[in-house]
This record gives structure tokens, C-alpha cells and sequence, in this order.
């Protein structure tokens, strides 16, 4: 049953927007991958780790989606296929991961801010503060009002990276060079952070159901919104990264100046001042988007009394749930200290674990439940699923492998993402204890 009369719903177009920032938002966070991957390595990686990471996790929230399209999204699906229990975990996991990824776009804001004015990285905690406030009270108003500023951002940020590319082909237009793919001279750590850096940059399709119920025919909108999401999402990684190569810029200057150094090789100032801005858009567009589906979680688990009622409490005017709105905003203030690799890290280790849920989900549901109803269903039975999920659990590990090996600096974030997946039997045992849980 939907969990609240919503007022409005937003559509496709909107949605797809919304999407595209949820686990894109454009390349902004690639460029330290020509440092791992080299010119030959980061094309190939680009390409590839996306189909094994990205499409079974898309395959499987279409499915799981079209059996249970309601608020609260992934949380939903695992209570309802694991138990209360694991459905406890998944809400808690995603919780936390999605502060951390939440922490991360204030501090890029600052950064590609600070191509105008560079004093501005003296006062980054205010205006971190000042853009998670500020995002807080646009997704207090609701989805629509998200949805319509998604597509205007969506606007900002695709079209510096358009202009780059025409100029970028215009300039080359007699011979265009594209690098063989090769790992060869790849250590295993800096491939294991190579993969981080495009996981973390095309994660979170799960987060994009939570609002399920606010969304107009959701079972078709999001066939639709997810796979042309994701289709840009490649396209534009791919483009941008070829035409950094293109460029000529050392993969150390990338990495330190970000993508606004490729336009001015191109274009001069104004176009790293507009791709600049355009990444000022992005941060703003990911925040909103990504707040807007975590704020739905705590909703769905107060309705169920695994969190606190009060959680719960919805806006008046609005409907929408401001209370967790609030929490999740004044958490995220809290996280921005974090340096942007250790929260990568932090980020990726335990959105995988939330995501491992999700995938047992669709498994146990395929065996439990065979004949349920499922608008959407992957064309494969129980047997090629496992081997469609070893692909990202493979990837995730062999990332985790190499990150780890990679510094000594790692360890802290490490341990700390698993305090934080270990919270979640603290939080269990102490729910119980207060009775708050209804079985």
C-alpha cells in the first residue's frame, strides 16, 4: 500500500534527470584515473567495469522494483525477502554509505568554485554548510520541485562537456587518435583504485526507488529512465576521458586541476570557466538528488517501527517526511572533515554490502515466489542470475584488494566502514531492548 498520499508525482523525463544524478551527476570525479589506469588502461576500464558492476545491479532494482514499487525502495525489498532483520541491515547500510557519498559533494563544489575565486577553499565549511541547508529546504518543498532543478543542472552540466567535445573533434578533425587498451605497467593497487574511482562514479541505482510511489506509472518510467540514464552516464565518461587524452595533459595536471584544464587547452578560460561552473551544477544536482532518496529510508522503517515514530512525521503542506530530511542534513555536517579518497573508500565498501542484500533478495524471491507477479523480469533463471551476480561481487573484492594494498592510509577508512556495517547488529540489539520493533 503506498505509505502517503503524495500531491504530485513527477514524470519520465524528470525522472531520468533525477537518475542521472543519483549515480552520475557527469565525470566530475574521474579525473584521477589517467593517474591509475594510464592512457591505455582507463578507455578499456571505462567501458567494461560498468557492464559488470552497473548492469546486473540495474537488471536487478527493475526487477525487484516491479514487485514491490513503494516507498522506501530497497529497504522494502529485503524485509519482504529476507526478514525484518536483514531488512533492518539494508536500511542502516544505505543509511550511512549515503551520509558519506553525501559529504563528498560539498567539498567539490568549493574545489571547482575555487576556478573563480581560490580564496574560496578558506571558507569551505561554510559553504558546505550553506549548500546542505539549502538543498535540505528544496527537498522539504518535494519531488517536483527537485525534479524540475535536476533537469535545469542536467542542462549546466551536459552542455560545457558538449561544447568540449565539438571543439575537441573540430581541432583533431584530420586524424583521431584512440590508445590501444592495455593493463600493461598497471600495478594491482592502482588498478584496485582505478575501479573504485568508476564504481564510486556510477553507483547508487537502487537509491533512485525510495520515491517509487511519487512517480507516475514507475514499473515503465523506470525501464525507461534507467537504461537512457545509463546509456548518457557511458557515453559521457567515455568522451571526456578520451578527449583529456586527446588534450595532452599530463594525468598528474588532470588530477590536480580537474576537467576545466582540458577546456581551457581547448577553448582558453572561458571554457574551463564554463565547465568549471558546470561542476559547481553537478555537486549542487547530485546532492539534491541523492538526499532526496536517502530521506525516503528512515520514513519507510519508522512506518514500520524500526526507527522512531517521529521520523516519520510528514510536512504539512508538502507531505514530505522534512523530519528525516532534517536528520540526514544535520549527519552530513558532520562528515565533511572526511578527505575526499578515504570517503570513496568508505563510500563503495559499504554500498556493496547494502547491494549484496539486494541481490540475495532477487534470488530468494526467484525460488520462494516463482509465479509473483513481475512486470519487468531478467530473461534468465535462478542459475544464470548467480552467474550474472559473481560479476560484481568479483569486481568489488579484486577493487577492495587493490585499494587496500595501495597505502597504509586506507586502513582507517577501511576499519572505519566497518564499524560502520557492524552498527547495524549494535542498532538491532538496542531496537530490541526498547521494544520498538514490531513483528
Amino acid at each position: 500500500m503506498p505509505s502517503a498520499a503524495y500531491l504530485k508525482k513527477i514524470r519520465p523525463i524528470q525522472l531520468i534527470a533525477i537518475v542521472f544524478f543519483t549515480v552520475s551527476g557527469g565525470p566530475y570525479g574521474l579525473e584521477q584515473l589517467l593517474v591509475y589506469a594510464g592512457h591505455h588502461g582507463a578507455l578499456m576500464l571505462i567501458l567494461i567495469t560498468p557492464l559488470l558492476w552497473d548492469v546486473p545491479a540495474m537488471l536487478t532494482v527493475l526487477e525487484l522494483n516491479s514487485i514491490m514499487p513503494v516507498t522506501g525502495g530497497y529497504y522494502r525489498w529485503v524485509k519482504f525477502a529476507l526478514g525484518t532483520k536483514w531488512g533492518f541491515y539494508e536500511g542502516w547500510w544505505t543509511w550511512l554509505y549515503t551520509f558519506v557519498d553525501l559529504a563528498i559533494y560539498p567539498v567539490l563544489f568549493v574545489q571547482y568554485a575555487s576556478f573563480f575565486y581560490p580564496e574560496l577553499i578558506a571558507y569551505k565549511i561554510p559553504i558546505c554548510l550553506t549548500i546542505i541547508w539549502l538543498s535540505a529546504g528544496l527537498n522539504v518543498l518535494g519531488i517536483v520541485p527537485v525534479g524540475r532543478v535536476s533537469l535545469f543542472l542536467g542542462g549546466a552540466v551536459l552542455a560545457p562537456f558538449i561544447i568540449l567535445f565539438a571543439i575537441a573533434l573540430y581541432h583533431h578533425g584530420g586524424g583521431l587518435y584512440i590508445p590501444s587498451p592495455s593493463l600493461k605497467g598497471v600495478s594491482f593497487p592502482s588498478f584496485g583504485m582505478a575501479l573504485y574511482t568508476i564504481m564510486w562514479n556510477c553507483l547508487g541505482w537502487d537509491n533512485t526507488t525510495t520515491y517509487v510511489e511519487e512517480v507516475e506509472n514507475p514499473v515503465r518510467s523506470y525501464l525507461i529512465s534507467v537504461f537512457t540514464a545509463f546509456a548518457l552516464v557511458l557515453v559521457i565518461y567515455l568522451l571526456v576521458i578520451w578527449v583529456s587524452i586527446l588534450s595532452g595533459i599530463s594525468a598528474t595536471a588532470l588530477a590536480q586541476n580537474g576537467f576545466p584544464a582540458v577546456g581551457a587547452v581547448f577553448g582558453g578560460y572561458w571554457l574551463g570557466a564554463l565547465i568549471a561552473a558546470g561542476g559547481m551544477a553537478s555537486t549542487l544536482g547530485i546532492y539534491a538528488a541523492v538526499l532526496l532518496s536517502v530521506s525516503r529510508v528512515p520514513q519507510a522503517m519508522a512506518e514500520d517501527g524500526l526507527l522512531p515514530g517521529r521520523i516519520n512525521i510528514l510536512h504539512s503542506r508538502f507531505q514530505t517526511p522534512y523530519v528525516s530530511i532534517l536528520i540526514c542534513s544535520a549527519i552530513v555536517s558532520l562528515m565533511i572533515l572526511w578527505t575526499f579518497a578515504d570517503l570513496i573508500v568508505i563510500d563503495v565498501i559499504v554500498y556493496g554490502a547494502g547491494l549484496s542484500l539486494e541481490y540475495l533478495s532477487l534470488i530468494s524471491l526467484r525460488i520462494k515466489l516463482p509465479d509473483i507477479s513481475r512486470p519487468f523480469k531478467i530473461p534468465l533463471n535462478i542459475a544464470g542470475i548467480c552467474l550474472m551476480l559473481l560479476l560484481p561481487v568479483s569486481v568489488y573484492f579484486i577493487a577492495l584488494g587493490g585499494a587496500f594494498s595501495s597505502s597504509a592510509g586506507m586502513v582507517k577508512p577501511a576499519v572505519f566502514a566497518l564499524a560502520a556495517l557492524l552498527s547495524a547488529e549494535l542498532m538491532w540489539r538496542l531496537l530490541n531492548l526498547k521494544r520498538i520493533i514490531k513483528q
